[in-house]
């Protein structure tokens, strides 16, 4: 059984920054692509970020310059460092991994169960 579980949300104000953690475990064989996706209230789930297993990085257009995605592959491990925070960031925040298994064969994505991420003042 694969786990993703995401650390680091909260609540911070406008210009702010918070980094988010996404931690996957199990009978993991190798992670190609790690992300971050988000899904504003009455809004469809979006990409937010993507890392592949070689560093290379695709970011969407509202957080170009903002936003830096990272990865551990040691620790099977990714990262969002969020800077200047806006309202419009206000989202849950999904981590996923398409990733192979020990015990079976093709490359499946697996997601995490999401963190709350709130810009106010």
């Amino acid at each position: 059984q694969v786990q993703l579980v995401e650390s680091g949300g909260g609540l911070v104000q406008p210009g702010g920054s918070l980094r988010l953690s996404c931690a996957a475990s199990g009978s993991i064989f190798g992670i190609q692509t790690m992300g971050w996706y988000r899904q504003a209230p009455g809004k469809e789930r979006e990409l937010v970020a993507r890392i592949t297993i070689n560093g290379y990085a695709y970011y969407t257009d509202s957080v170009k310059g903002r936003f830096t995605i990272s990865r551990d592959n040691a620790k099977n491990t990714v990262y969002l460092q969020m800077n200047s925070l806006q309202s419009g960031d206000t989202a849950v925040y999904y981590c996923n991994a398409d990733l192979s298994q020990h015990d079976s064969s093709g490359i499946y994505t697996y997601w995490g169960q999401g963190t709350q991420v709130t810009v106010s003042s």
